[in-house]
């Protein structure tokens, strides 16, 4: 565990340092692309910051080549090769995206190919593991076709999400973090070492979305745009490609001590696809919802419009912030839940305890209105929309503001209103 966490912080700190220059690059060569309508920042922000991420992947994997126990990984398979010629063909391509547009059609081939890559240097579907019948053997036909379809089912679906500040790095860092207590027990728990690469590859992410998103959070300084969201797609696919067909189940059936505890102990192991696909559930349901409506509407399933799930949560009432979190509590709610089920024998106890995270999560969706306020003795070291305000028109500015607008000799209740909704327009994406 030591090694993996030494993993995390470099490529984390590497992330973070390298956040910055890239900002100012990105500045500097143009990649500030005009505000459209569908967005909801409000000023030109700088992207490129997958370049940020891609060095930070490229540090965390120099340092696990040198650890005595992750070095093992380089040598056992082309895991790690295959891993950074498709995230180094996908990087590319977005940086190109982010640069000067590519076609989606384009897009979508370069992705394919990223992913054919990959299969051609191993990583690709084997068995599939089937509830009754044990691994069933799939041709290397249909194992490419799996594949390709899996990585650009994730590219695209983290693609999508990428529409809020922070929200993509944190999903994916949620979902991340799932698939590694997935992975880390299949290794360490059922001494199955074929899953050592996924557990690499999900450190890996976690270290890059935790240091790309002290940048990116709101109001987010740099996006990540395709050149980031596209390589974590990625990622997540590889993760879950690895790992699928090499669990063998009768290993799994002789450290759990009986056919019946070995059932459960399966759940998420019969159909290692399962778990990748439930981490992502929502940027999933977001990419089927929005392919499904511009279809309906005759429009091209890559048209983009201003209909996401993020954007209803800002139509109906919450903040960026807020509309962020309820997709964070979501995600976690599903992933961490599938894992949780598939490691206690008390499965009551874990669908009784989902029921009321549930509710508690319907119950703030659907009032956007409650504003939640911190005891007085704890609101000088949080942000002001926390703390609680004096009634009156000048209780939302700050004395600074009070003291400009006595100078200028505006009335407190029109320059409340205008400062309010000046410092709402400059802060939203």
């Amino acid at each position: 565990m030591r090694e993996y966490l030494l993993v995390l912080f470099c490529t984390a700190a590497v992330t973070y340092l390298l956040t910055g220059p890239v900002r100012k690059f990105a500045i500097a060569a143009g990649a500030m692309p005009p505000v459209r309508a569908r967005d909801v920042h409000r000023e030109p922000t700088p992207r490129l910051g997958g370049i940020a991420m891609f060095g930070g992947l490229c540090a965390g994997i120099l340092v696990a080549s040198q650890l005595d126990n992750l070095s093992k990984v380089f040598s056992q398979g082309t895991d790690i090769r295959a891993l950074l010629s498709g995230a180094g063909i996908m990087f590319l391509l977005g940086v190109l995206d982010d640069k000067w547009g590519v076609d989606a059609l384009v897009k979508l081939g370069g992705q394919m190919i990223a992913a054919g890559v990959m299969v051609w240097q191993g990583v690709t579907v084997i068995t599939l593991p089937v509830p009754g019948s044990g691994p069933v053997s799939v041709t290397p036909t249909q194992g490419m076709i799996i594949s390709v379809t899996l990585v650009v089912v994730m590219v695209n679906a983290v693609n999508f999400i990428d529409g809020l500040d922070g929200l993509a790095g944190g999903m994916v860092c949620i979902a991340a973090m799932a698939f590694f207590l997935y992975s880390y027990r299949l290794w360490y728990g059922y001494t199955i070492s074929d899953a050592a690469p996924a557990v690499l590859f999900s450190v890996l992410l976690i270290g890059m979305c935790l240091g790309f998103l002290a940048h990116n959070m709101h109001p987010a300084r740099i996006f990540m745009g395709d050149s980031g969201s596209m390589m974590l797609g990625l990622m997540l696919a590889v993760a879950a490609i690895s790992i699928t067909g090499r669990v063998d189940p009768d290993l799994i059936s002789n450290e759990a001590g009986s056919q019946t505890a070995a059932v459960h102990a399966l759940v998420p192991i019969y159909i290692p696809l399962l778990l990748p696909l439930t981490v992502i559930a929502l940027p999933l349901a977001d990419l089927l919802l929005a392919v499904v409506r511009r279809t309906w509407a005759g429009q091209s399933p890559f048209a983009a419009d201003k209909r996401h799930l993020h954007h209803r949560l800002l139509q109906v009432g919450h903040s960026h912030s807020r509309a962020v979190l309820i997709m964070y509590f979501w995600a976690a709610l599903i992933a961490f839940g599938s894992v949780a089920f598939s490691v206690t024998n008390t499965g009551r106890t874990v669908v009784l305890t989902l029921a009321g995270l549930c509710l508690v999560g319907l119950v703030v969706l659907l009032t956007p209105w409650f504003r939640p306020r911190a005891p007085r003795a704890v609101q000088s070291f949080l942000p002001p929309r926390y703390r609680r305000h004096q009634s009156g028109p000048m209780a939302e500015l700050s004395a600074k503001d009070k003291q400009l607008l006595g100078e200028a000799g505006r009335d407190p209740a029109v320059g409340s209103s205008a400062v309010g909704h000046q410092g709402e327009a400059t802060g939203r994406r």
